[in-house]
């Protein structure tokens, strides 16, 4: 399986199947975003999750694909270290303001930025048509959170807090998003990257999340917490193996961008699982964001 990746990458057929699995890495991670801000501590949920995925990670990376090459663990090394990054930020984010602020925020500052890198990194070009498209895209995300953002009714200054972490948690996302088309690309078989990547990026949390349910006054229940951790594991093994087997495949910048209809479907999520408020305007803006990536995918 891992031979004939390789062997597509760059063609009409790894192109079409690096859009089918940004799509679906769009979709499972909108839904991985509203597991870790439901009704648990988000810091909790990250760290069930985490658990599952070195749980679920440790057998496959030990003993069913070939053992990472020692430049391939150095770039795992970077990559815990980022990815770390990445969630101590959505953390503090999620602890501070709404699921449907803090998610567009986030995937809205991430595809202009990781286009721009993926330009420099990978001598991706992009056209006049796909940078409006990006544009659009962005934009439209951007504009779906300052539209939840009016009607947040928390103290400003706690808001303030969450949406610097939000933009940070942008940032960090153009940064792994990067490093890890970087990293699965110099790979010599692609599943070794993402099994090796899924165990060791996982070990940290789990720890954190630990120690702060030993210091709560009211501990939650961990049946329901464990059950929502192990959804969350195979929901992320979709969710990011999905975007970086694209990345390797087909266009880092492309792959990024079209995962980012995720926002689409997080709107959707929190409106009718969480119960959040989706209007008119805020249906235009979904169509404004889906719009983007379609003009992304066919205006090359």
């Amino acid at each position: 399986m891992g031979d004939w990746i390789v062997s597509i990458a760059g063609t009409p057929e790894g192109a079409r199947l690096a859009t089918m699995l940004a799509l679906i890495s769009a979709i499972a991670h909108a839904t991985f975003g509203a597991l870790q801000k439901g009704r648990h501590d988000p810091w909790l949920t990250r760290g069930s999750i985490d658990g599952w995925l070195a749980v679920i990670s440790a057998p496959v990376a030990l003993f069913m694909v070939p053992w990472p090459t020692m430049q391939t663990f150095g770039l795992l090394a970077g990559a815990i270290v980022i990815h770390f990054i990445y969630k101590l930020t959505m953390a503090l984010a999620y602890d501070r303001a709404a699921y449907t602020v803090v998610y567009p925020v986030v995937r809205g500052t991430g595809p202009l930025v990781t286009v721009a890198a993926a330009s420099l990194l990978f001598a991706e070009s992009f056209s006049l048509t796909q940078w409006l498209g990006v544009a659009c895209l962005s934009g439209g995300i951007l504009l779906l959170a300052l539209r939840n953002l009016s009607e947040e009714v928390i103290a400003p200054q706690a808001l303030r807090i969450g949406l610097a972490w939000a933009f940070a948690g942008g940032i960090s996302v153009a940064v792994y998003t990067t490093y890890d088309a970087y990293g699965i690309r110099q790979s010599l078989n692609p599943f070794t990257f993402l099994a090796w990547f899924f165990f060791v990026t996982a070990l940290d949390f789990p720890i954190l999340a630990a120690l702060r349910w030993r210091r709560m006054a009211m501990r939650p229940a961990l049946p329901p917490l464990l059950m929502r951790g192990f959804i969350g594991a195979l929901i992320a093994w979709v969710s990011f193996g999905g975007v970086m087997m694209a990345t390797r495949l087909d266009k880092v910048g492309e792959a990024a961008v079209l995962r980012e209809t995720s926002t689409v479907f997080a709107a959707l999520i929190g409106w009718f699982i969480l119960g959040e408020k989706v209007g008119p305007r805020r249906l235009v803006l979904m169509s404004l964001i889906a719009l983007g990536a379609i003009i992304v995918e066919f205006g090359g």
